[in-house]
Formats: C-alpha cells, sequence, structure tokens
C-alpha cells in the first residue's frame, strides 16, 4: 500500500532518525509516574505530566519525558518551550482524552516554542471525538466554538514526530502552525468516515515540513495545506476513508500567505470523496498558489480525482456568481492511474477574474466504475495549460 521512495526528503528523514536515536541512547528519561501520574483512567494526570516536562525542559543535557504503558487521562495541557536542550516526548501508553466538553479548548495536547522535540514510542493519542461530534455545528453557525485539536505544534522547529497513533480527535488529528523543518512519519491516524472536521493533518504558516510513510483514515481532509504554507513534501502516504490531499481553502481571510513549493509523491488514496484538490473560496481575498506537484498517485474509487474548485462552497449558500482572486499556476498532475466513481474525472473549475496558468497534465489515466458504456469526461472553465502522454479521460486544457 505504501511506496518506498528514494526522494532527498526521505534520505534527510533516515538521517536525522539516526542522528537522533543516536542522541536517545545518552538521555535521561523523567517516567511521569514518578511525578504523581495515574493509570487509573480517573485522575486527571495533566499537572504530573507538566511537573516531569518542566523538569526535563529546564535541565541542562539530553532529557525526555516518559509515558510508559498503561492508560492516562489527560486533560487539555500546554508544554511549552525554549527548553535547555533536545527534548523526546516519549509516548508507550495511551493517552485518552476527557469526555467532559463543557469547558472545550482549541487544544488537547499542545507543544509550543520548542526546538528539537521528538515525539515518540508507539504509543497512541484517543481523542475520545464521539463524546464531542454532535457538538461540532461550524458549518451552520459561524460563531461555533472550536472542538479541541487533538496534538498542536505552534512556533516548533527542527523536530519529528514518529511512531505515534491518534484515534477518534475531537476536531484535527495533528496541527502544524508556524513551525520550521519538521518531520512527521510512520504515524497512524484513524477516524470514521462520518466524524466531521478530523482532517489527519492541517497546516498552516510553516516551511519546510515532510510527511512520509503514514496510514491516514478520517472524517476529513487525510491531509490539508493551509495559507502560508511552503516547501511540503507528502510521500508514501495511504488515505481512505476521507476527503483525500487537499490545498486549502484558501483566500478567505485578509493577508492569507503564498502557498508554494508542494510536491505530493507515491500517495494512495481508496474510497475517498476527493483525491487531488486546491479549493479557494469566492470571493476572495488575493494570494498565490503556485509550483505544486501531484506525481505518481494511484486512486481506487475515488470521487473527483483530479480537481482545481475555485467556487469552493460547502455550504450550498455561496454566491456563484462570484470570482476567487487566489491566483494558481505551475501546477502539474503527473502519472495518475486508478479508478474513479465520477463520470468527470478532471475537473479544473478556476476563476473567472484570475485564470489558472500553466497546468500541467501528463500521463493520465482513469477508469470509471460505472463502465465502459458511460463515457468519462474531463471539465475545464478558465484553465489554460498543456496535456501530454496519456489522457484519459481525453483532456479539456
Amino acid at each position: 500500500m505504501v511506496f518506498v521512495s528514494a526522494s532527498k526528503s526521505f534520505f534527510f528523514f533516515l538521517i536525522s532518525t539516526l542522528f537522533c536515536l543516536n542522541q536517545v541512547q545518552a538521555r535521561t528519561y523523567l517516567n511521569v509516574l514518578k511525578f504523581g501520574a495515574s493509570t487509573d483512567e480517573k485522575t486527571n494526570n495533566s499537572k504530573a505530566f507538566l511537573a516531569a516536562w518542566n523538569r526535563a525542559c529546564n535541565s541542562t543535557g539530553q532529557h525526555g519525558v516518559l509515558i510508559p504503558a498503561g492508560v492516562f487521562l489527560l486533560h487539555p495541557v500546554v508544554f511549552m518551550g525554549p527548553c535547555k536542550g533536545s527534548i523526546v516526548f516519549k509516548i508507550r501508553g495511551i493517552l485518552k482524552a476527557p469526555t467532559d466538553n463543557s469547558s472545550l479548548l482549541d487544544h488537547w495536547i499542545s507543544f509550543q516554542y520548542v526546538d528539537q522535540l521528538i515525539i515518540n514510542g508507539g504509543g497512541s493519542l484517543n481523542g475520545e471525538g464521539a463524546s464531542a461530534w454532535p457538538q461540532n455545528n461550524c458549518s451552520e453557525d459561524p460563531n461555533c466554538s472550536s472542538l479541541p485539536v487533538s496534538m498542536r505544534l505552534d512556533f516548533v522547529t527542527n523536530s519529528i514526530i514518529n511512531y505515534i497513533t491518534s484515534i477518534n480527535s475531537k476536531n484535527f488529528h495533528f496541527n502544524i502552525f508556524a513551525c520550521e523543518n519538521i518531520t512527521i512519519a510512520n504515524v497512524r491516524i484513524s477516524a470514521p468516515e462520518y466524524s466531521p472536521n478530523t482532517d489527519g493533518i492541517h497546516l498552516g504558516s510553516s516551511t519546510n515540513i515532510r510527511i512520509l510513510n503514514s496510514v491516514i483514515g478520517t472524517g476529513d481532509d487525510c491531509i490539508s495545506i493551509g495559507p502560508e504554507s511552503k516547501n511540503i513534501n507528502i510521500s508514501n502516504i495511504y488515505c481512505g476513508p476521507g476527503h483525500g490531499i487537499s490545498i486549502g481553502s484558501l483566500g478567505g481571510s485578509k493577508n492569507e500567505g503564498d502557498v508554494t513549493g508542494i510536491i505530493v509523491r507515491n500517495c494512495n488514496l481508496k474510497g475517498t470523496s476527493n483525491g487531488l484538490r486546491i479549493k479557494t473560496w469566492a470571493p476572495s481575498y488575493p494570494l498565490l498558489v503556485s509550483n505544486i506537484t501531484f506525481e505518481k498517485i494511484k486512486l481506487r474509487n475515488v470521487s473527483n480525482p483530479i480537481f482545481i474548485d475555485q467556487q469552493y462552497c460547502p455550504s450550498g449558500n455561496c454566491d456563484q456568481k462570484s470570482s476567487s482572486s487566489v491566483k494558481i499556476q505551475d501546477v502539474k498532475f503527473k502519472q495518475i492511474l486508478g479508478t474513479t466513481n465520477s463520470q468527470v474525472a478532471v475537473n479544473l473549475q478556476c476563476s473567472k477574474s484570475t485564470p489558472c496558468q500553466r497546468i500541467e497534465l501528463i500521463d493520465i489515466n482513469m477508469g470509471y466504475i460505472g463502465g465502459d458504456k458511460v463515457p468519462i469526461t474531463s471539465q475545464c472553465a478558465n484553465a489554460h495549460g498543456v496535456a501530454s502522454g496519456k489522457q484519459r479521460p481525453r483532456s479539456c486544457l
């Protein structure tokens, strides 16, 4: 299901991981049990976890926090840096979120202003999402309260999340904001197909992010890329169920930063409601989306396999006469193959006021699961570019 890639980012990840493992061997780990943590599943362990973190973070040398085997109830907590050295947060047990939703915050577990952080251990995060999903009414109420993200990284640099499982988040599983040089690899993310807004990994205002060798099945985008995301490398991802891999939605707020240098390569999508998608609001504020590559992607029973949607309107109540001011250019779809349950397999709906420029379709080979008697098609509006190699469906560029 997951490809093995020889990309530069993958080699960088291997080298970085080996370096980190060598450093980890000499670490002093502080076991949260020695700071008063309990596995009785009734005790709120936030204070004990914070005590262990603060001791490790403020100590010189190589230190880490160890969460051993067992189930630990954990209320919302912020692990704050900067720390005096690199630090490991090793999760071997299960962290369990509270189901009392009377005072929900925008986070469950948050790391802020930390450099050289490693989160690993093979353990899992149980967000207890079913207790909160009925409260998710943001599609109907713009003043709704945000449900907590299972794990937030804010202003974190030169760090790795590796061998962690996240299940049933109340909102996003992982949110990466204002971070630089982050590798997320070998994670497993799971939530039901019907769970709202449970994006697997969401990025925003971040640079040099690698997401590698992971399995994501959830109720929203497997990976969503927000404004001011630059130099993002996504490789060897299995996605499904979910809404596919998306850039956007973009242009909904003033002063959103450009999105550029996105590579999605060697991924498998199965049974997702969208495939490879760029989505912008209309009307919108202006920004640039450029240098985007989707390459060597296998799709199986996917709706909307290739989709640029500059009239994104999930509520269905938008002004269809309005136009997006987001400029999309230099986007390449290369070696995309598989099956779709949408008759329109390639759908490039670009803005009337700022048409898409330099779109490339290279070796597209999609089959329609509805049968050969129903023609598979492509649709283009305000999209300019070229097509080469095999084109099934026939290109509309």
